[in-house]
């Protein structure tokens, strides 16, 4: 699933797009993703004005001048690609035309597009194989208010989000930090990438009760997280399977993975075996993690 670098990469590029733009057209090419989307969706769509963007957690909202604000959310799966108005699909063997549909072949992009917006200069799809993503439009003056948003907790990279704000959030919890990190009302937007990523920089094992973070750790812990957030959201994102920015280019901060699907790798700041057996992998609720067993404690 995107994590924050990537959703603000794909805002950010889409912003930079339709930003003053009049949407000429939309269109909902079926009922529903992995919710019901709203009803005449793309009627309410069609003639409104695109002030701006915004970015909640993993969210993106999309705001118009009707008063309302297009939430997008993109899933495991889903990805804007965006091309100027009139230009043919993108090949098949792009970056964009390269993703796998739920039985793992390869299919062109409008086999998965499900709402379409239009500009006068760009066009828009919505593509999403697995329909874990999802839409709704939303008044922007109750943004946070929406179902989706409302329970958020701080946004990582805000000035707000200090330490003594995260310590206060972990105190009295007994679950992993790794978990505690992943919950999206402690901290919003982060996932299992950069969660691991963070936690080796700051030294911190992933298993390592949360509660026990708080105070030190945790003044280590959160100038990390941004630096992690930031260094990635420079560099386009990480692009595993099947995320690329809205321009259809990739992200290419998998290349500088520290320990993120590293098992067995050499940890880069240690010496060694005997002395390092590497980055290792271990198993969290349904997840894997991946740390360095020498350093992280």
């Amino acid at each position: 699933m995107p994590e924050l670098p990537e959703v603000e990469t794909v805002m950010r590029g889409l912003s930079a797009m339709l930003t003053g733009q009049v949407i000429v057209h939309a269109e909902a090419r079926r009922p529903d993703i992995r919710w019901p989307l709203p009803p005449d969706l793309g009627r309410r769509l069609t003639g409104a004005t695109v002030l701006g963007f915004r970015r909640r957690g993993k969210y993106m909202l999309m705001r118009l001048d009707t008063g309302e604000s297009l939430l997008i959310h993109l899933g495991m799966s889903g990805r804007m690609v965006a091309r100027p108005r009139g230009a043919p699909p993108v090949p098949r063997d792009s970056p964009q035309g390269r993703f796998s549909d739920a039985r793992g072949h390869n299919a062109p992009p409008e086999a998965h597009e499900h709402v379409v917006i239009e500009t006068p200069e760009w066009r828009v799809g919505f593509v999403d194989p697995r329909r874990f993503g999802a839409m709704d439009l939303v008044p922007t003056a109750a943004e946070d208010s929406h179902k989706l948003l409302a329970a958020l907790g701080p946004e990582p990279l805000e000035p707000g989000f200090t330490p003594a704000l995260l310590s206060a959030a972990l105190e009295g919890r007994r679950t992993p930090i790794k978990a505690a990190l992943l919950d999206q009302s402690v901290v919003a937007g982060l996932g299992n990438i950069y969660v691991c990523e963070a936690l080796y920089r700051a030294d911190i094992a992933p298993d390592r009760q949360a509660a026990t973070v708080a105070g030190a750790r945790a003044r280590r812990l959160v100038p990390v997280i941004k630096a992690v957030l930031g260094e990635s959201i420079a560099a386009g994102g990480s692009s595993l399977r099947d995320y690329v920015r809205a321009d259809g280019e990739i992200g290419v901060f998998q290349e500088r993975f520290d320990v993120y699907d590293r098992e067995g790798t050499p940890c880069a700041r240690c010496p060694g075996p005997p002395a390092c057996p590497g980055v290792a992998r271990i198993v969290q609720s349904g997840r894997s993690t991946f740390y360095c067993p020498r350093l992280q404690k």
